[in-house]
This record gives C-alpha cells, sequence and structure tokens, in this order.
C-alpha cells in the first residue's frame, strides 16, 4: 500500500502538469486558426477536459479550416509543450458531432496518417478534439527514478527492523539475572519489569563485583582495591555510603540482600525460594 500510494503521488503532479500543458497548446492552435481567417477578436471558449485522455477546443463564430494548417499549428505547438508521443485530432461538426476532418500523429513516421491536407473545411462551427495515447501518456508521467523509491523505502524499512532487533537480542545477551531484575553492566542500570533504575558507575562496579561471587564474602580491602585504586585516598565510609545506595535500589526484591559481615566485608545474598 506505501509503494502504491508513493507511485500515485509521484504521478499527480506530473499528470496536473500536461493536462495545463495540452490545454495551452490547444488554445494557442485555436488563436493560429482564428488568424488564419482574419479573425483576431473573437474569444476562445475554455478548453474541457474529456474521458480517454482527450481534450475539446470551441469557437465563439464560425471559422472555415484548412487542414494542413491544422496539422502544422499542432504538430509546432504540442512539441513546444514537450508532447512527444502518438495523438490524434479530429474535426467536429457542432450539431451532429460527426467528423468533419481527422488525422494521426504517430512517433514512427510510417504509422502517421493525415488524409486530404488541401481539402479546406467550409465556413462552419466546428469543434477541434485532440485525443492523447494512454500508454504514452502514463510512461512519460512517471520519472524513472520514481520506481526506484517503493525498493529503497522497503529496503531501509527492513534494515531499520533488522537493526532494532539486531540491538534488542545484543541487548538481552548482555546482562545477570538477579531475582527480579536484570542487571545491564555495560549499560549501568537495573531493569524490573519495564522500569529502569539507573546505576552510578561505582554503584555498577560494586554490584558486578558482587554478582561474580554470590553468596560469597567480599573482604572491604579487595572492593576498596578494585573500585577505587584510581582514584586516591578512599575511606571504608565511602564503600559504605555506596552499598547502602545499592541496597535501596534493590530492595523490592526480599530476596536479595547485600550483608555486611562485621569486620570482614559484604556478601551479595540471594535466596531463590
Amino acid at each position: 500500500m506505501l509503494s502504491l500510494w508513493i507511485l500515485v503521488s509521484a504521478c499527480q503532479p506530473q499528470e496536473e502538469n500536461e493536462d495545463q500543458k495540452a490545454k495551452i497548446a490547444l488554445r494557442e492552435v485555436g488563436h493560429q486558426l482564428l488568424l488564419a481567417t482574419e479573425d483576431s477578436t473573437s474569444t476562445i471558449p475554455p478548453i474541457k477536459t474529456l474521458e480517454n485522455n482527450s481534450y475539446l477546443l470551441s469557437f465563439s463564430n464560425e471559422l472555415s479550416i484548412e487542414p494542413q494548417t491544422l496539422v502544422d499549428q499542432m504538430k509546432d505547438k504540442m512539441l513546444r509543450a514537450g508532447f512527444e508521443r502518438n495523438y490524434t485530432v479530429e474535426v467536429k461538426n457542432c450539431e451532429d458531432l460527426e467528423v468533419a476532418y481527422s488525422y494521426e500523429i504517430a512517433k514512427e513516421e510510417q504509422r502517421t496518417i493525415i488524409p486530404c491536407g488541401t481539402r479546406i473545411l467550409p465556413p462552419g462551427c466546428y469543434k477541434i478534439q485532440l485525443f492523447l495515447s494512454a500508454s504514452k501518456q502514463t510512461a512519460a508521467t512517471i520519472p524513472w527514478w520514481w520506481l526506484t523509491l517503493p525498493l529503497l523505502l522497503i529496503g531501509l524499512i527492513l534494515f531499520y527492523f533488522r537493526k532494532s532487533n539486531d540491538t534488542k537480542h545484543e541487548e538481552s545477551k548482555n546482562f545477570k539475572s538477579l531475582g527480579d531484575f536484570r542487571f545491564y553492566p555495560d549499560q549501568n542500570k537495573l531493569v524490573k519489569a519495564a522500569v529502569e533504575i539507573g546505576l552510578s558507575n561505582k554503584e555498577c562496579e560494586l554490584l558486578a563485583i558482587l554478582v561474580e561471587a554470590p553468596n560469597q564474602i567480599i573482604r572491604r580491602e579487595e572492593l576498596l582495591k578494585r573500585v577505587w585504586e584510581d582514584n586516591g585516598v578512599v575511606t571504608g565510609r565511602s564503600l559504605d555510603t555506596y552499598i547502602s545506595k545499592l541496597r535501596k535500589k534493590l530492595k523490592d526484591d526480599d530476596r536479595i540482600q547485600i550483608v555486611n559481615v562485621h569486620g570482614v566485608g559484604y556478601k551479595l545474598s540471594f535466596n531463590s525460594k
């Protein structure tokens, strides 16, 4: 459906533009036909767009039409407007719409049919109908590069979803289960259901060490060394502060406890129940 909408949208501005050009060309042909009969004052009614890719030129007054003049003027104005496809022209009597004269112009010269070019139509009320080749018009209104857009968009959409799925899959492998929590060390966060809980760098480093050895005592000296060894002088009070922060963030799962082994260190106690 998306591809179809793009193609339709691409065609519409071109079709509207060609509709305007066809009307301008036909009006100019009418003007030249009137001048050929020394009529420079009568008006030309609006050009009508009809079905089957056709346009109708009418005149306010009667006129005489020389077929060769019509053919030459139509060729010139259609080429100037940028039309290079097949078209047919019919001159019709106003009263009964019988065809008084007609001819066909084709890109292939051998298919062009122009009869009776010297037989002048007597003065009368005439309408001139221009028929454009439907198949050629459709091909001309769609620039070739527009046809590649649907495929490009589909490719981009598939790439986006694949990239998104790969990212989600990658994320799903980079966590450690901790009761009701998922612990993502690389992203400094805990996730419980759909809720994300951010961790500071120190909180994340401490929790990662404790998670590596659940239910085992990690000595205070080791924790301080591994987490604070590059930060100069630290105190045990800093360690206790961050442990307290971690306890608060893990409090929603009572199976998880960070136990203080007095005078020794801490351990992550996990009861799977």
